[in-house]
């Protein structure tokens, strides 16, 4: 009987450390987002306090909100005016847009022809031509077609500024859809019309929402465009308003006044970014793959 020469095992190697997360990205965020909303929350403060408190206490709560500080803001500053006609330049841009803009990249992700390329890349360099540039043969252009400070000539211009973004972010979306399903929709009698509306319009909704709130973003902030465009006091959009408001109200001390018309004009934005961040996430990662 022979004795088994017990072999010497090898230690079983330890399990390794997981790795710790490395924090300078998070702190790098958040010291970010301090710098970002913390101007915010204080512009949303002062637009409750007295003109006193906001000079001579500018970081404390006010002792009582001052509501009225809104209401004059919104009548005897005229920011209601401005409101509303930044919201029917906006609202028309935003629809011409969104329809010239999916039009243009359906046609250039699903069919192939010739120069098919060569206008999507126009589309594209269109995107880093400078807009200062064009704003004198722009506004004699305007001016020639007599729509020099009306709605639809901002309208109008307001959409040829947003049609190529449009045109190069929903680009990727229409190449991603299935081709099965246009196919399936030719066969059953639609006309390319039919199944452009009504059927590769509604997968593209991702792209669409995250492009459009880009877009409203964009254009409810712009100001150098109607600055020359628009020279009507009566049909001023927002950010002229509150360039006009600022001038006035600070040569009459009206800090309050000023905080609260700022703060009228950017509560649209924060709305719009809060109720369809998660679409923004979804259509920016929607289109990326296949």
């Amino acid at each position: 009987m022979t004795l088994l020469q017990a072999r010497p095992t090898s230690p079983v190697a330890a399990p390794a450390a997981p790795k710790r997360p490395n924090p300078l990205p998070g702190l790098a965020m958040f010291c970010w987002a301090v710098v970002t909303a913390l101007p915010l929350l204080w512009a949303v403060v002062s637009s409750f306090k007295t003109d006193d408190e906001i000079l001579n206490s500018p970081w404390s709560l006010p002792a009582s909100p001052q509501f009225d500080n809104w209401a004059r803001a919104w009548t005897a500053a005229s920011i209601g005016r401005y409101f509303f006609n930044s919201l029917i330049v906006v609202g028309g841009a935003l629809l011409l847009t969104m329809l010239l803009g999916s039009l243009v990249a359906y046609a250039l992700a699903r069919y192939e022809f010739r120069g098919n390329r060569l206008i999507y890349y126009t589309f594209v360099a269109a995107m880093f031509f400078p807009v200062f540039l064009a704003l004198v043969p722009l506004f004699f252009v305007v001016q020639q077609l007599g729509l020099l400070g009306t709605y639809p000539g901002l309208i109008l211009v307001y959409a040829a500024y947003a049609v190529p973004f449009t045109v190069f972010f929903l680009h990727s979306f229409f190449r991603t859809l299935p081709s099965e399903i246009a196919e399936a929709a030719v066969l059953d009698g639609c006309s390319h019309g039919a199944v452009f509306f009504r059927v590769m319009l509604p997968l593209a909704r991702p792209g669409l929402v995250a492009v459009g709130i880009f877009n409203f973003l964009g254009l409810w902030n712009q100001y150098l465009l109607p600055l020359v465009l628009n020279p009507d006091p009566d049909r001023y959009v927002l950010a002229q308003g509150l360039a006009a408001l600022s001038v006035s109200q600070g040569y009459r001390s009206d800090w309050s006044g000023l905080f609260a018309g700022l703060t009228i004009a950017m509560l649209p934005v924060l709305i719009a970014y809060v109720a369809f961040q998660r679409h923004i996430r979804a259509g920016m990662t929607a289109g990326a793959v296949k």
